[in-house]
């Protein structure tokens, strides 16, 4: 069969919009997989092209008829139905056999489905996306374990505020007219729902750039919520340095901690269970 085949990755749209040329999913919080289903063999292959088969074995039984290979998203709920990131990474986690069997009960994974590339021997990358979606909904049956994703034509911001009333990831816009090709590709474009927090400066790493961050716990004390690494630019990083001598209060082998006096604006994913902030990234110094 084929020979691995990368996933069409995503750049990132500032905003929701409406436009006739895209089709609009919703992002679904998971794994990104490709899975290929060959004279009745299953493989299932991560973006990064490490295969994962075995680690997911209520997806050998892939819901087609056909020699196919389908690009999706293998995801996990909670009690409530919800999809769940956290519950997925510990679902990744599990390596041993016994615990894997044990896990397809009390945390079953489910993929779902939004491109098809290989029909038969037949390569269908180079056909535009509506065709490929006709087609993967022509030979792909939903089950258990298997499901397609809601797509919605043209309207991206009436969906994007249903996600976000839901408390969802975000949405994926893709041109209906794209082929599939295996980079980071304009053509698709992600919309994330940003959760917003304002957090204390606490310390900063030593051997690498990262500010620890801090919120208010029970009791209005400050505790730990994460390390902000990611969106700051040299403007800020330098008004950082210029400020933060007098607030050093003392340090040890990995970090230099400081008086909790700077406050910062950071946008993320979501909150994690353990209550630390799920890949923040900088927005702005918080000035009163």
């Amino acid at each position: 069969m084929h020979n691995i085949i990368f996933p069409m990755l995503l750049k990132t749209a500032p905003a929701s919009f409406d436009d006739e040329r895209y089709i609009f999913q919703p992002k679904i919080d998971g794994h990104r997989a490709i899975i290929k289903h060959h004279n009745g063999e299953t493989r299932i292959f991560t973006r990064h092209g490490t295969e994962v088969t075995r680690y997911y074995p209520e997806l050998w039984d892939v819901p087609v008829l056909d020699d196919v290979i389908l690009d999706g998203e293998i995801a996990c709920h909670d009690e409530s139905g919800a999809i769940n990131f956290e519950l997925m990474q510990a679902r990744f986690a599990i390596k041993n056999r016994v615990k894997i069997k044990a896990a397809m009960l009390h945390s079953p994974v489910t993929f779902y489905a939004f491109d098809i590339i290989v029909l038969n021997g037949r390569d269908l990358r180079m056909l535009p996306l509506t065709d490929r979606q006709r087609i993967l909904a022509d030979v792909y049956g939903e089950s258990v374990h298997f499901r397609t994703l809601l797509t919605v034509d043209s309207t991206g911001n009436a969906l994007f505020g249903a996600i976000k009333a839901r408390n969802m990831e975000g949405i994926v816009a893709k041109k209906k007219e794209s082929v599939y090709v295996s980079k980071r590709s304009s053509n698709w474009l992600k919309i994330i729902n940003w959760t917003y927090a304002d957090v204390y400066i606490t310390g900063c790493l030593k051997q690498e750039f990262g500010w620890l961050a801090a919120v208010h716990g029970d009791g209005g004390r400050l505790r730990p919520a994460g390390v902000i690494k990611l969106g700051v630019p040299p403007i800020a990083k330098k008004a950082f340095k210029s400020v933060v001598e007098p607030l050093v209060i003392g340090e040890d082998n990995t970090n230099v901690y400081l008086e909790p006096k700077i406050r910062i604006r950071v946008k993320m994913r979501n909150w994690t269970q353990a209550g630390l902030l799920r890949a923040p990234s900088f927005v702005e110094f918080i000035v009163s």
